[in-house]
C-alpha cells in the first residue's frame, strides 16, 4: 500500500484561518480523486469537522454530488481516540488531513511529529509571528526563534532520527493585507529571516474575504462550482487564490484528472 501523506495545520494561535484553509485543502484534493481522511482534534470548536457535517447534510438535502472525506474528531484527551483514528486513517487513504486547536495542545504536538507537511497558517502581522520568532522593536529584526519553533525544531530532529523522513514545514501567510504596504515589507524580511534560521518554506494562503464565512453553512468550498449556480467575480479570483496555494503546496502527486470542473 502506498503511504498516506500526512498534512498538520497547526497554530497555538486561533484565528489564523487555520480550519478553513484545512477544509478547502481536503476538498480540493478529494476533487482531484484522491482518498481523503481528516481528523478534527479541536473537540472543543470542531469547525473542521461541523463544515464536513454541514457539506454531508447539503448533499443528502440537495441531491448533489460533492466529493465528501471521511472524517472524525479527536475526544481530547491525550491517552484518547486519537492513535486509533491515526492508524485507522493511515490505511487506504492518499491523504489524512488534521486540524488541531488554536491552542497548546497534547495531541496537537503528537500529530505535527507524524506529519509529512506541516502547515503553520498566519496573519500578516508581527501580533502572529510572535508565536515562530521574536523581533527588534526598532529594526524589526529577528533576535530568535520562539518557543513554538523550538518545538517545531526538535521534533523534527526526533523524526529524522527515528525513521529518516524530513517535515516539510510551511507557513501559510494568510490575508495578506495589500494596503499595508510597509508593515507587509517588515513582516516579509523577518519571515525570510527567520525561515532561513529554522528551515520553513513560506507561501501565500488565502485572502480575507467574505465568502469563505458564508460558505460554512453549507458546507461549500470555492472548488464547488456546480453548486454555485454562477460565479461571481470575487469567487473567481478567490479560487484562483487557492489553486496557487495548493500548488505552492507541492504536496505528492496522486494519478488522477485535475481539478473538476
Amino acid at each position: 500500500m502506498p503511504k498516506t501523506h500526512v498534512i498538520v495545520f497547526a497554530n497555538e494561535k486561533g484565528g489564523t484561518g487555520k480550519s478553513t484553509t484545512a477544509v478547502h485543502v481536503a476538498i480540493a484534493l478529494a476533487a482531484k480523486g484522491a482518498r481523503v481522511a481528516c481528523i478534527d482534534l479541536d473537540h472543543r470548536q470542531r469547525t473542521l469537522g461541523r463544515y464536513l457535517d454541514n457539506r454531508e447534510a447539503t448533499v443528502t438535502r440537495a441531491g448533489i454530488d460533492l466529493p465528501c472525506p471521511r472524517h472524525e474528531t479527536g475526544d481530547g484527551r491525550a491517552d484518547g481516540n486519537f492513535p486509533g483514528l491515526f492508524q485507522e486513517f493511515t490505511q487506504g487513504y492518499d491523504f489524512l488531513v488534521i486540524d488541531t486547536p488554536g491552542r497548546d495542545d497534547p495531541a496537537a504536538r503528537i500529530a505535527a511529529a507524524l506529519a509529512d507537511t506541516l502547515v503553520t497558517p498566519m496573519n500578516d502581522s508581527f501580533v502572529d509571528f510572535d508565536l515562530i520568532g521574536q523581533v527588534d522593536p526598532e529594526t524589526f529584526k529577528v533576535t530568535r526563534p520562539s518557543f513554538y519553533s523550538e518545538l517545531i525544531w526538535d521534533a523534527r530532529k526526533a523524526r529524522a532520527r527515528e525513521d529518516g523522513t524530513t517535515i516539510d514545514w510551511v507557513v501559510l501567510r494568510n490575508r495578506l493585507q495589500y494596503l499595508e504596504a510597509r508593515n507587509m515589507r517588515r513582516v516579509s524580511e523577518a519571515l525570510d529571516q527567520l525561515a532561513r534560521r529554522v528551515g520553513f518554506r513560506i507561501i501565500p494562503g488565502l485572502g480575507e474575504r467574505v465568502i469563505y464565512r458564508e460558505l460554512f453553512p453549507k458546507g461549500l468550498t470555492l472548488l464547488d462550482a456546480k453548486a454555485f449556480g454562477g460565479m461571481g467575480l470575487s469567487h473567481v479570483a478567490a479560487r484562483q487564490e487557492l489553486r496557487e496555494m495548493m500548488a505552492a503546496l507541492a504536496l505528492p502527486e496522486v494519478a488522477m484528472p485535475l481539478f473538476a470542473e
